[in-house]
């Protein structure tokens, strides 16, 4: 059985940017069905930061009181090499109207979108919806989706299909849009465990030793999430070595951790390893469809930029769409859309990619001379309140404008007041 719905945008993927873009499509009064292959927006260890220059994106879209009591502030970050803080930053320092990153499970960010959403008739939601096809006309331009139910086939037709399915798009593969995947030298094991209480739950901390570094991002309510890298393809060999090795990992980086880690992860099941790559593709749209997200710009998990220009991308999209729109709606205008909407974003995107591969390049340093580099660059970026700003502006401050505001930190987990 066959059903078949109209909309004028059909968004395949309800993450972050393909939910962000339907509410905002949905508010300026565009039709648009969204298909979530998932039944519940549970995704652990995926997009839990949230870059300042998204909260405050969140917060001029309302959706910051949805959340109230759903996220953390970060109030510093840390890196510590050979055991050494080698730079620390205040994010207080930082004069934007929003200055702190958070740490937010996405499961309530998707569940506020969602729900922000269902307050608009133009909004619709199928979950359990898996894209199999795209619907085209004689000349090939897509004009729709066919998505697998548990009800059945449901074809959605519509003016513009966006892809929001992530860094495997199926979207993107059907629709023949080339693609260079860049794997980078390391894979990432993820676990979570309780937060130790000797530390402080309002701190990013990176900490390196040699050729082996470690992320701890503490999360909401009371846990900390580790990512340690592996060598690229490598977590055959430590399976093969026993958690024994993955305890002394965490021994090295992170002490503190020992016990917690032998307690809380007694099987590989208690882990997840993401893959490491980056995703450069030449054209973000043909006719009839677009690219957003980490569809259209696969990133790392360096300084949390996947959910930030998920956010960013759909915000500057829906304007372009309903613009289209409301000039007829036609091929080539919304082709067009799409051509301004990369060259829009494509530039920052591309800032973005740099610094994370900068970045990439000093953690993999080893060896004597290579260490002792990374060390004395850390601490000369960490020496200068100025220097250290700029670094860490490109990735989280390419929004908003600096002012007078001084930061104001919360105690709790409140919703920021706006600006």
């Amino acid at each position: 059985m066959t059903t078949e719905l109209t909309a004028q945008v059909c968004v395949v993927g309800g993450g972050p940017a393909g939910l962000t873009l339907a509410v905002e499509l949905a508010k300026r009064s565009v039709s648009v069905v969204v298909l979530e292959q998932s039944r519940h927006f549970d995704r652990s260890f995926r997009g839990e930061s949230v870059s300042p220059d998204s909260v405050w994106l969140l917060d001029r879209l309302g959706l910051l009181e949805r959340l109230d009591g759903e996220y953390q502030q970060m109030h510093h970050m840390e890196i510590e090499d050979a055991g050494s803080t080698v730079l620390r930053a205040d994010f207080a320092d930082f004069t934007y109207p929003h200055p702190y990153p958070v740490e937010m499970p996405q499961p309530a960010l998707l569940s506020a979108l969602a729900e922000a959403g269902g307050q608009h008739e133009e909004f619709t939601l199928l979950r359990r919806a898996t894209a199999i096809g795209l619907v085209r006309d004689a000349d090939g331009t897509v004009t729709g989706v066919e998505a697998r139910t548990p009800d059945g086939v449901v074809t959605v037709n519509a003016a513009l299909t966006v892809a929001a399915d992530g860094r495997f798009s199926k979207v993107r593969e059907m629709a023949g849009l080339a693609c260079t995947k860049v794997p980078l030298e390391r894979d990432v094991i993820w676990l979570k465990l309780p937060f130790p209480a000797e530390w402080d739950d309002r701190t990013y901390r990176i900490r390196i030793r040699g050729d082996q570094h470690a992320l701890f991002l503490p999360t909401q309510p009371d846990s900390v999430r580790v990512g340690f890298n592996i060598p690229k393809g490598g977590l055959k060999e430590l399976r093969s070595q026993g958690l024994t090795a993955l305890y002394e990992r965490l021994d090295l980086l992170a002490p503190e951790l020992s016990e917690a880690v032998r307690q809380e992860v007694r099987s590989w099941s208690d882990t997840s390893m993401l893959d490491i790559f980056t995703t450069v593709v030449p054209k973000w749209s043909a006719p009839g469809l677009t690219l957003v997200g980490d569809a259209a710009h696969t990133l790392t998990p360096i300084l949390g930029q996947g959910v930030n220009h998920a956010i960013i991308d759909a915000v500057a999209l829906a304007p372009l769409v309903e613009e289209a729109l409301a000039a007829g709606g036609g091929t080539d205008r919304l082709l067009r859309a799409g051509e301004q909407f990369q060259q829009l974003r494509e530039a920052s995107v591309a800032g973005s990619r740099g610094l994370q591969l900068r970045q990439e390049r000093l953690f993999a340093l080893h060896g004597p001379i290579g260490s002792l580099f990374r060390r004395t660059l850390y601490r000369l970026v960490g020496r200068s309140k100025a220097l250290t700003q700029r670094v860490l502006a490109q990735a989280y401050f390419q929004l908003q404008e600096p002012g007078p505001h001084v930061a104001r930190r919360q105690s709790g987990s409140q919703a920021l007041p706006r600006q």
